[in-house]
Parts: C-alpha cells; structure tokens; sequence
C-alpha cells in the first residue's frame, strides 16, 4: 500500500513540473543583420508569445551600427520600441576586407560578399546598407525606407554582455537565435564559460551542405545564395558557437532556401494593410527565400521541422582551403575530437510555417499588447 502511494505522489510531483515547465515564460534573444524588412522573425516570436528580451545588431550584410538602426526602425514603426536594441561587436574576430580578398586571389571569388563587397559610394546614395569603407559606424539614411529611427540603442552595453546578462538572469529559459554573423555569440561564449550552457538553446541560420555542384552548374545568383556569408564573415566566431556547450543548436541551413518568396504570398500579405505587410509587397521582392524568417519558426515550433539529422560539425579554418568559412558535417564514429552534436534540419512544414509569417505580420503584437 505504501509503494503505491509513493507511486501517486511521484507522478503527481513529475506532472506538475511538467505543467510549469510548459506555461514558463519563454525568452528570446535575436542577434542579425537587421534591414528594413527583416523584422518578420521578431513578429513570429512575438505572436508565439515568446518574450523577446533584446534584438542584438551583428556585422555581416552591413555593419552592425547600420544594422541596428535598421532594428529601432522597424520596431519603432510598429509601436515595438519597449524591446531593447543593443549594438553588437563591429568587426569579425579575426577576418577583415583584405583578408578575404587575399583568400580569393588562391581560392576564386566568393559571390555574396556582404559587409566586405568593395565599398561603392554611389550604390550607398540610391540606397544600399554601406558595405567595407573606412568607417563602419557611418549611417546611410538613404536605405531607410522604413523611415529614420528618433529612438536609440542602449547605451554602454554591448551584445556579448547583455546575452550573458540575461542568461543568467533566466537560466534554462533564453533561445538564442542568430541570423547573421556569430561575432556576438562567440565572444559571449568566450566572456562567461557558463553562458552557453545556462542558456535554452542556440539556433542558427547558415551552415550550408553539399552544395558545391550546385554552385558549379547554377547560376551566379545561385552561388550567390549559397555563399553562406553568415559563417564566412566570421569563421572563428562560428566555430566557437558551433562547438559551446549549449543544451541545443539547431542549424538551419539548406533548408531555408527551399522557401521561396513569390509576388503572389506577397499580395496576400497586403490584403491587411499595416506598416509591415506595406514594406513587404513594397520591397521584400521574390528574389531570395526567407532564410532568418525559417530559423524563427523553427526556434518558434520545432515540431515545423518534417527530417532532420543528429550530426557533428565543424567550420573550416584552413585559410587556404577552397571550403574556408563552410560547414563540414560527421557521423559520430567518424568525428574529430571537441565537436558536438547539432540537429540539423532537413525538410519543414511549408505551409504551416508561410501560414504562422502570414499571422505574425497581418496581426503584429504592440508594447500595448504585450
């Protein structure tokens, strides 16, 4: 009689850990290259009831002070500024303009060069985010059709600290996503040894596979796209995130070129008329797929997710190898030592996920909402 009343009692302990542990306060934050529409991933969190705890700027389309700029707009425009921004690192750890232009003198041009294109003051003019240059902490107002933000970033704290700030403030509880260079997230890891493993998870956009022939017998847009800049900017950054002892890393890599834009989801978008969906049918385009947009909604609802893959993995740091800056995947037998298992996402649920970016963007959350 006593075994099975020691027997109630353990159940009803372990389903009431399991009900707190479902209605626990999720906690997010987003570190990217932001742009003037590259704030759906900050939508679908919100609409998931994710509480967002800042938007982290990282240097890798454009440099990070332009980026976050990019962030307080788009959140200012949706009555969203109650969400911190905080400037991210400006430079990779170790890679530079030079650097990268030396490694293609012996390894061919890389196609999508983001932050480090040759700088292009008319480009900059009519509207481009600034790329190379000497000052990268200059803003051009002109790639701001979003609007110029009149709010500001915090003020003397940057990325790296306030992640190790807020893991430890929530441990267990903090998703960190990361849609750009993964300068920010390296040198948290680096700034406290417990970071990566206080926090929830670690989800990532980039980490392309086997995509070679395709960049051999595609077009150049389509080595354009699997340039995987998001790890190239910042190999050594991408390595330490990749190989950290978070309890989770999900990368999101080819996958999230499966999901294509087209002018038809765009026009329905519109047909609810906000600042959002106006930006979007006005200049998102049908050109790319809506790579940061898949890695939210994997972070969002895992169960998006139709095949995936346990695999180990590591970033190459040859610097004279053609595949420098790419993603390398192993079995676990045939792993080197000091890496880690990641999931590695092969298929989703396309049209669950085009319909939760539908939802977020026509109904976005407000601070009134929140």
């Amino acid at each position: 009689m006593w075994y099975l009343k020691l027997m109630i009692i353990y159940f009803a302990i372990l389903q009431s850990r399991t009900v707190a542990e479902s209605n626990a306060t999720r906690y997010a934050i987003l570190n990217n290259d932001w742009g003037s529409t590259s704030f759906i991933p900050i939508l679908m969190g919100l609409d998931a009831g994710i509480e967002i705890l800042g938007v982290a700027s990282s240097t890798c389309d454009t440099w990070q002070k332009q980026a976050a700029y990019h962030a307080l707009a788009v959140l200012e425009i949706g009555n969203l500024s109650c969400i911190p921004v905080v400037y991210g690192a400006t430079y990779p750890l170790v890679n530079t303009i030079s650097r990268l232009q030396t490694w293609e003198a012996f390894s061919g041009p890389l196609v999508f060069q983001g932050v480090f294109a040759p700088y292009n003051a008319t480009a900059e003019a009519l509207g481009a985010d600034p790329t190379s240059g000497s000052d990268p902490n200059r803003i051009e107002k002109a790639a701001f059709v979003e609007g110029f933000p009149n709010t500001t970033a915090l003020q003397g704290q940057v990325a790296a600290q306030f992640m190790v700030e807020q893991v430890r403030k929530y441990p267990g509880q903090v998703s960190i996503y990361a849609a750009g260079g993964l300068t920010n997230v390296a040198l948290a890891v680096r700034l406290d040894d417990e970071f990566a493993s206080l926090a929830k998870e670690l989800v990532i956009m980039g980490g392309y596979v086997d995509v070679n022939i395709l960049q051999a017998t595609g077009s150049l847009a389509q080595s354009a796209i699997y340039s995987d800049i998001n790890l190239k900017v910042d190999p050594e950054a991408a390595k330490i995130a990749l190989t950290a002892d978070f309890p989770e890393i999900v990368v999101v890599g080819n996958v999230a070129s499966t999901v294509l834009t087209s002018q038809e989801f765009l026009d329905e978008l519109y047909e609810v008329k906000n600042p959002y969906t106006e930006l979007l049918h006005e200049y998102f385009g049908t050109t790319y797929a809506f790579w940061d947009e898949t890695a939210m909604g994997l972070l969002v609802d895992p169960t998006l997710a139709t095949s995936t893959s346990t695999v180990y993995v590591d970033v190459d740091l040859s610097y004279s190898s053609p595949t420098w800056g790419n993603l390398h995947v192993y079995q676990q037998v045939l792993a080197p030592p000091n890496l880690r298992n990641v999931t590695y996402v092969n298929a989703i649920d396309v049209e669950r996920f085009m319909s939760m970016m539908k939802h977020a963007v026509q109904y976005p959350q407000n601070c009134g909402t929140l």
